[in-house]
């Protein structure tokens, strides 16, 4: 079984330039974390300052790690910098994966 975190935020779309840095930041530091198969954040095309979530994870261990994080700490620490708003985000426990 894989944990997936899928979702989006969002945030002023004038913030979107500023706030790049630092998603590059806390996506790279998590793809380090034993246990993190995947993790990105993507612009929607057609609505700006919506920011799709996506993350995969071995387990709760290793997702609970993630959450106590210091790079994780840093990132939620600027969310009131870059407007980030509306977290609407969902863990989903997924079976075995299959290309499609």
């Amino acid at each position: 079984m894989m944990l997936l975190v899928i979702g989006t935020v969002r945030m002023p779309p004038e913030n979107v330039s500023e706030a790049r840095y630092a998603m590059r930041e806390i996506i790279e530091a998590s793809l380090e974390e034993e246990g993190c198969a995947a993790y990105s954040y993507s612009e929607d095309v057609l609505e700006p300052g919506l920011v799709h979530v996506m993350e995969a994870w071995r387990d709760r261990e290793a997702l609970d790690e993630h959450f106590a994080s210091d790079h994780l700490a840093e990132w939620r620490a600027n969310w009131d910098r870059f407007g980030i708003h509306d977290r609407d985000l969902q863990l989903i426990e997924a079976g075995k994966a299959q290309k499609l």
